[in-house]
């Protein structure tokens, strides 16, 4: 695995099935950085350039419980085929479509160190206005 950087970062091997009903793992680094207090990171590190999805942690806190999301991600919780609790992410781009399936406590672990790191409610604080306003200008 490549390194990360973010204040939590934490290794989680997810699933992905093929059209066929295949199942692949995908080697895979959740992220969270105060700096981003809003959102999250999923890395794929096993391909290359590396691929990263960013969304919002919220989002990632409700799909551990209840079917939430539209647009590009959507998260639910759900069962694997031995009754095992998973969560479901959904992401969707004009490239394509995957489905990743991961341990609920392994999610429910990573987004324990977030709330370690910053609680919520407690995000705002942490935002950087001036760096916001040079990314967005860099564009």
């Amino acid at each position: 695995m490549r390194r990360i950087t973010a204040d939590v970062a934490v290794d989680v091997t997810m699933y992905c099935r093929d059209l066929d009903g295949h199942r692949y793992e995908l080697d895979t680094v959740l992220g969270y950085s105060r700096s981003d207090a809003f959102a999250v990171t999923m890395t794929f590190g096993d391909v290359e350039p590396l691929v990263t999805w960013t969304f919002g942690r919220d989002l990632l806190m409700r799909g551990i419980t209840h079917p939430t999301g539209e647009g590009d991600v959507r998260i639910c919780p759900s069962l694997d085929d031995d009754g095992t609790a998973i969560v479901q992410i959904e992401l969707c781009s004009p490239d394509g479509h995957l489905l990743l399936e991961v341990r609920t406590d392994e999610v429910t672990a990573f987004i324990g160190r977030t709330v370690d790191v910053c609680p919520p409610g407690v995000e705002a604080e942490h935002l950087d206005v001036d760096q916001m306003i040079t990314q967005l200008l860099s564009i």
